[in-house]
């Protein structure tokens, strides 16, 4: 996520543009839950400005939101210290890999949400085993490539500027180079390269919806009527963007990659031609790609206790096959039942 921490990166304008989330989404994340719970925490990991864990503040205890940028923490402050929730809320500049400040089992659902394709798995995972209580929860999620329906001559200018390597027009090189990878890939091919550890999780759900398709598993949809004024926001908030601006930006004589996006775009399609300079003001029905993961968590405790239990992470006949196990006779061991889905 470094190209969001830098300091050229205008986390107002990621606020004032970027899409928010729909209630049924929140619904479906919060089915894991426990009713009437004391003491619940929450982790939000890539928060951002904090729209995800302000939206779900009101079913938890404590609400942590966690990014590398200060410029999204500063923003999540200052949109949630007026909240009626405010007093449990707290946001912290960090590395979701590095979650020191919390206890062993002590945050019953993590979420992420449009942040964790930039994540390190190899070091997050254990972090993740270590903090997160037997019986709680994952949610990551996010959307991608929107299109605009009904206009696919737009939708190919848009994909060449915004992916195309090299000159897409005279003397403009497109942003296909200026993604950070691995993390764009991941997310376009909608969080399938993200696979928790077999054995620490379980119940794992994916939805996917590809963007101006219909039907599927959909976990939720990201559909909105905007104008392409409104449009030319969100592009400007893209991380390939501000990269090829550092790169590009300060050039004499350099035109800007969006600019001439939106005059190539407008040149390509009839109707817009031909409203000339108030193309901004035209209404148009986009659509993302969204998707969602979500899985319960098993944690197997390692303590020779007979009042202790297992969480069957692991079933009875796993178990016989550890060394350990069948050495400990005179240890009392308990599998308890898995937890039930809700919803």
């Amino acid at each position: 996520m470094s190209v969001f921490a830098r300091t050229s990166f205008s986390a107002k304008s990621y606020v004032a543009f970027r899409p928010s989330y729909p209630t049924s989404l929140y619904s479906k994340v919060l089915r894991y839950t426990q009713p009437g719970s004391q003491n619940t925490c929450l982790l939000d990991l890539g928060c951002g400005h904090g729209i995800a864990a302000s939206s779900l503040s009101t079913h938890f205890t404590s609400v942590i939101g966690l990014d590398p940028s200060p410029g999204m923490i500063q923003q999540a402050r200052s949109a949630n210290q007026n909240s009626n929730y405010s007093h449990a809320i707290s946001f912290h500049i960090g590395a979701a890999e590095d979650l020191s400040f919390l206890a062993d089992a002590s945050v019953d659902l993590v979420v992420s949400a449009q942040a964790a394709h930039w994540f390190d798995y190899g070091r997050l995972w254990p972090e993740l085993a270590r903090v997160v209580k037997p019986k709680g929860a994952l949610a990551f999620w996010g959307y991608k490539d929107n299109v605009i329906l009904n206009f696919p001559e737009a939708d190919r200018v848009f994909d060449r500027f915004i992916y195309g390597e090299g000159l897409v027009a005279e003397g403009v090189v497109g942003m296909g180079t200026f993604w950070e990878q691995p993390g764009r890939s991941i997310l376009r091919e909608l969080y399938r390269a993200i696979q928790p550890p077999e054995g620490e999780w379980r119940d794992v759900q994916r939805y996917e919806h590809e963007p101006g398709e219909e039907g599927g598993a959909l976990a939720w949809t990201q559909r909105k009527r905007m104008t392409l004024g409104e449009l030319d926001g969100y592009l400007r908030t893209f991380s390939s963007y501000k990269a090829w601006k550092d790169e590009y930006g300060e050039k004499k004589g350099q035109r800007d990659v969006v600019d001439v996006l939106w005059e190539t775009v407008i040149d390509a399609v009839e109707p817009w031609k031909a409203k000339k300079d108030s193309w901004r003001d035209i209404e148009i029905e986009t659509d993302w790609g969204t998707y969602l993961l979500d899985e319960l968590f098993h944690h197997l405790l390692l303590n020779a206790d007979p009042k202790r239990t297992i969480h069957r992470a692991l079933e009875s006949e796993v178990l016989q096959k550890i060394p350990w196990f069948q050495a400990s006779k005179s240890v009392q061991w308990q599998v308890t039942g898995s937890k039930k889905r809700l919803g």
